[in-house]
């Protein structure tokens, strides 16, 4: 099995379809829908060796995966050559919705890098667009750096609350047994930001803002969290600027390594997040970016200035 060639591609083929089949090829993948029960049962081993989840607790079941795929639903899986590397599933929302919520997607720890996740994300989102739907949400543990980076600025999701333990206690290889606190996100599959992030243009990088910024939360040289008080938040050598609108929240390097090395650090750190870019979405703020060494960018919107 190769990776599409674009030669093929005709005029009419949509500008959704034409970047999905354009970042299959780049990530060396063929991404295609699975309904077959042994390509079903694929993707359940998959997840099992990403997560290696409590066996009462799995991420999905092969009976939930068929039952899904039985009543129209999104399941499908990235293959290098023969192989299984990646996976999606989602579900639809309520009709009048017009959306869907993405479950839960897995890439094998060997081909990260090769940006097969970002591969699966776009086909699912010309699939979605082809059945009407406008945007798919999906929650991710806002700890884990390199997601944050990947969701908010690689396919521009937006975010749209902060939840709480959201799934309870998770044993299991990646979460360890922590709180389970997710960001929710939107993505808007046919937004300006998002048609550009799609087509290989993501959001501008938000390291502009960062000199004149509040910081909210740091990390010290041993990757723990230090929360600021408002007063003393300002950055050093900076008295004025944009510190009175946009905020910065540091998420360590490695949660998933401190999980395993250090989890008192681990804990601290899913408080500290909590209380305060939790707080800041809950009074208002809006996150507009992630900077890739570490930090949510956080504005005021306009209507907060007043």
């Amino acid at each position: 099995m190769s990776a599409p060639d674009l030669t093929d591609l005709s005029p009419s083929t949509s500008a959704a379809d034409q970047a999905s089949l354009a970042a299959a090829a780049s990530a060396g993948v063929q991404v295609r829908m699975l309904t077959e029960l042994s390509e079903l049962d694929g993707v359940y081993r998959l997840y099992d060796s990403i997560w290696r989840p409590d066996p009462k607790n799995p991420p999905v079941t092969t009976e939930l995966l068929r039952a899904l795929t039985k009543a129209g639903n999104y399941v499908s899986g990235a293959y290098d050559g023969d192989e299984l590397i990646g996976a999606c599933v989602g579900f639809f929302s309520a009709p009048a919705e017009v959306a869907m919520h993405s479950h839960v997607a897995g890439v094998s720890g060997r081909a990260r890098g090769r940006n097969v996740g970002f591969a699966l994300k776009l086909h699912q989102r010309a699939w979605a667009l082809r059945r009407g739907v406008t945007a798919i949400s999906w929650t991710f543990d806002p700890l884990v750096r390199r997601n944050a980076y990947f969701n908010l600025n690689k396919l521009a999701a937006e975010p749209a609350e902060y939840l709480t333990n959201f799934y309870g206690d998770m044993h299991d290889g990646i979460n360890n047994g922590d709180d389970t606190d997710r960001l929710l996100v939107r993505w808007q599959l046919e937004s300006p930001a998002v048609t550009e992030a799609a087509s290989g243009h993501p959001p501008g990088p938000a390291a502009k803002t960062l000199p004149e910024a509040t910081v909210a939360l740091s990390r010290t040289p041993d990757d723990h969290p230090t929360i600021h008080p408002p007063a003393a938040s300002r950055v050093p050598g900076v008295s004025s600027g944009l510190g009175d609108r946009v905020m910065l929240v540091a998420v360590p390097a490695d949660i998933e390594g401190l999980r395993h090395t250090a989890p008192a650090a681990a804990k601290a750190w899913r408080a500290a997040l909590r209380e305060v870019l939790g707080g800041l979405l809950a009074d208002g703020w809006q996150v507009t970016g992630f900077d890739r060494t570490g930090w949510y960018v956080l504005e005021l919107p306009a209507r907060g200035l007043l």
